[in-house]
């Protein structure tokens, strides 16, 4: 009796997961599909020919929509985010190391942005602005909403990942004639190297497909998600399927670049390691 209801508990599971996939990945593989149609082909099933002619599509002037130029906007914002955010959660993690008066009310302020609809952020910054007789955009107010999401992810990672650090490290730095610079330089940032590039892909990722907080905030020029969302209902052929084929394309390269990076890291550290066990 036990076998078997492991054995249900076993397929029960095993089918649950197999319609998570499929929910997670089978849109992502229709659009990929689709995105490959034939000059003549439409936005459904079945397939009219194969191609690549939406693609070259997507770099002619397009009747609505602005590919490129949108495309280029998320790209600048998203790196922007990704810089602030490393930069920022690094200090902070560094700073909350040690207990100063207040340290527990900012921590809170700083992550409260996550349990409020991102909807109600972008409303808020944009009326913010408006009040303030200034005209939102992509660059400043948008840029801002973005860290609003990205940075308290950025500093519950940081935090923990802090909470493991080895001090004896610095300690031996100091030890060593070190100075404070120095030992953050050359001891704590190769150390922690790959947990900011995990940070700096997160707040890349975060802000490249941020929809809701760049809605009332992106102003007159839109961002990648903005644009796609607004062409589904003038765009009639395969090429905005291109398009998200390419930005997913563009997701995935970046995390492949991420996690390439990570791996030299951590083999240029343990070999550093075995040659200084040789050394000595």
């Amino acid at each position: 009796m036990l076998q078997q209801r492991r054995g249900l508990a076993f397929w029960l599971l095993t089918a649950f997961f197999c319609l998570f996939v499929l929910f997670l990945y089978g849109p992502t593989i229709t659009i990929v599909i689709l995105s490959f149609q034939g000059p003549s082909g439409g936005l459904t099933f079945p397939m009219r020919g194969v191609s690549v002619h939406w693609f070259g599509n997507l770099f002619e002037k397009q009747m609505v929509g602005d590919f490129a130029g949108s495309f280029q906007r998320s790209i600048v914002l998203g790196l922007a985010t990704m810089v602030v955010t490393v930069l920022a959660s690094f200090a902070a993690g560094l700073a909350f190391r040690s207990r100063f008066r207040g340290s527990t009310v900012i921590f809170y302020l700083a992550i409260a942005s996550l349990i409020v609809p991102s909807i109600l952020i972008s409303l808020g910054i944009g009326l913010l602005f408006r009040v303030m007789g200034i005209d939102t955009a992509w660059y400043s107010s948008a840029f801002g909403a973005h860290l609003t999401w990205t940075l308290p992810f950025g500093l519950l990672i940081m935090f923990a990942v802090f909470n493991r650090f080895d001090r004896r490290f610095e300690e031996a730095a100091r030890d060593l004639g070190a100075t404070s610079w120095q030992t953050v330089r050359h001891v704590i940032i190769p150390i922690l190297l790959p947990s900011l590039i995990g940070v700096g892909l997160f707040g890349f990722t975060l802000s490249y497909d941020e929809f809701a907080r760049s809605l009332y905030t992106a102003g007159t020029f839109n961002t990648l998600p903005l644009e796609i969302y607004g062409m589904t209902t003038n765009v009639t052929t395969p090429v905005l399927y291109a398009l998200g084929t390419v930005t997913t394309g563009l997701s995935f390269l970046v995390i492949a670049l991420a996690l390439v990076s990570t791996i030299i890291l951590r083999r240029r550290r343990e070999r550093l390691g075995s040659d200084a066990g040789k050394a000595a």
